[in-house]
């Protein structure tokens, strides 16, 4: 058993400002990450938090529905990143630092108010006001709030740092990402945007690059003389749920591929950075993006899938089809399902595919990255009962169950040659007794301490939907190209079966 032989000092003194504080971001991971980061002693005692949004109530009432929601969510124990039980004294030693502002983003009057509290704050502090806002909101007010802020002042660096936090998704394609960033970057600093995706929390994510970069017997294999092709796969049991009316819009291209997926694959597939700095690490991840081989209109629908689930089941519950959910088109053609085959036009992974994929409504909840390894030649074992060579496969598992695994090939006890296929298993929570999070811990520790690693810069979001632009201009120009139409609790769609199929390679299983 090892243990940390370090802990991180407590975040840097500042207030937090949630707008969106009345919503289910805030409820169901925003403020389980703070009383997590209270808990661990990772929160100045000079912390505080204000939560904005329209819904009228009293600082009291928000007080207490936070409370029950946080106790909602620790009796979940279905989910991984409910804790075992409630820690009374921290949880209280957070809520007894939270306000709330009720008010309208476009009013004036709600900026007043935090530009009062900061002042006041500044004073108690040697004239220092450190203020992170976090946008738990709508995509079209992000533009609107961070102006407001830059109108009222509260931009401005000269008491203390000011950094905001912007949830996905940042653009909905390429053009209005670009808009997007250039109206933010026109009234804040570069260092000031933290454009967030809590995918990177995750422990395995981060583990990523120590994994490759930090053990010799894997770095000198980790390119396409030996490997032989890479899976990404994000899947869902869940379905569209409450969101009908936001995916509708979105669709799981434009919501998971340019963010979770490509972050994955960035840093799979990097080269080493310089040093673990911010702008070290996001470079290389920039340049990975920019070596992916472009889709051009034709090649687009030859290499993606996009499915939508039909009726079926998972486990013992019934799943309606996608088009039967509430606020869903009976005939839309939305995707609930995306594959992909990608290729990165560089040294070391030139003509090695790799495949990305992502859906709702599928067998089994699993974030996972599968290293599939070339085979070993044949010849020694012709003449044994060995009719074929085991696959090596590297797997890191993401969530639910953080970890990583090794799959190799050993011979079964036993007088004749014969081969069985083992697996050597390591998890996060058994060997390092790692506490539950929400994936949000580190990231919100991380801009209370300047450290952008973890965050997407401009020119990373820009890359990304410039890689993705041509997919969704080819499927809207060929309206005619049919979903691949698969049913809820299966593996997804045949098609993308086929996807790996025509040269030979087929899915990791979800099971």
């Amino acid at each position: 058993m090892t243990e940390p032989s370090a802990k991180p000092n407590p975040a840097s003194p500042c207030t937090m400002v949630i707008f969106g504080a009345a919503g289910d971001l805030t409820r169901r991971l925003l403020m389980p990450a703070l009383y997590n980061l209270m808990r661990d002693g990772l929160l100045s005692d000079d912390f505080s938090l204000i939560g904005i949004a329209r819904t009228e109530m009293s600082s009291e009432e928000f007080r207490s529905g936070l409370t029950d929601a946080m106790n909602d969510f620790v009796a979940n124990r279905g989910s991984s990143a409910a804790p075992e039980g409630l820690d009374e004294a921290a949880w209280k030693k957070l809520i007894d630092r939270a306000e709330y502002f009720p008010g309208d983003i476009a009013d004036n009057a709600t900026y007043e108010k935090l530009t009062q509290h900061l002042e006041k704050a500044a004073q108690q502090h040697d004239g220092v006001a450190n203020a992170l806002f976090y946008l738990a909101v709508a995509a079209s007010l992000f533009s609107p709030i961070v102006h407001k802020l830059a109108e009222a002042g509260l931009t401005n660096q000269s008491k203390g740092w000011r950094r905001v936090i912007i949830e996905k998704p940042f653009g909905t394609d390429y053009a209005s990402a670009m808009a997007l960033n250039a109206d933010v970057l026109g009234v804040l600093a570069e260092d000031q945007v933290y454009r967030i995706d809590h995918y990177l929390g995750k422990e395995t994510v981060q583990n990523i690059m120590v994994f490759r970069f930090a053990n010799g017997i894997f770095e000198p294999l980790w390119n396409r003389d030996h490997i032989d092709n890479i899976q990404i796969t994000v899947a869902e049991t869940v379905g569209v749920e409450r969101r009908a009316s936001f995916y509708e819009k979105t669709g799981a291209l434009r919501d998971m591929v340019p963010n979770h997926l490509f972050q994955l694959l960035t840093l799979i597939a990097m080269e080493p950075p310089n040093t673990f700095a911010a702008d070290a690490v996001r470079t290389e991840k920039v340049k990975v993006l920019d070596a992916i081989h472009p889709f051009t209109p034709e090649n687009a629908l030859e290499n993606t899938v996009r499915g939508q689930y039909s009726a079926g089941s998972i486990g013992d519950k019934r799943v309606n089809a996608y088009r039967d959910e509430p606020d869903v088109n009976p005939k839309s053609s939305v995707e609930t399902y995306v594959a992909m085959r990608v290729m990165i036009d560089n040294w070391r992974w030139a003509g090695m595919p790799f495949y990305l994929r992502t859906g709702k409504s599928l067998k089994r909840r699993t974030s996972e990255i599968v290293v599939q390894f070339k085979r070993a030649p044949y010849m020694l074992f012709r003449e044994t009962a060995v009719d074929r060579l085991t696959a090596n496969r590297l797997i890191l598992h993401i969530q639910p169950d953080e970890g990583v695994s090794l799959q190799f090939g050993a011979k079964v006890p036993g007088p004749i040659v014969q081969m069985g296929n083992v697996r050597m298993d390591f998890r996060y929570k058994d060997y390092f007794k790692a506490s539950p999070s929400t994936g949000y811990e580190t990231l919100i520790y991380d801009c209370m301490q300047g450290d952008p690693t973890l965050y997407q810069r401009a020119d990373s979001v820009e890359s990304s939907w410039k890689v993705v632009q041509p997919i969704i201009d080819s499927w809207k120009a060929h309206p005619e190209h049919p979903l691949a139409m698969y049913p809820a609790g299966s593996q997804g769609p045949a098609e993308a079966d086929e996807l790996l199929a025509r040269e030979g390679r087929r899915w990791y299983e979800l099971t």
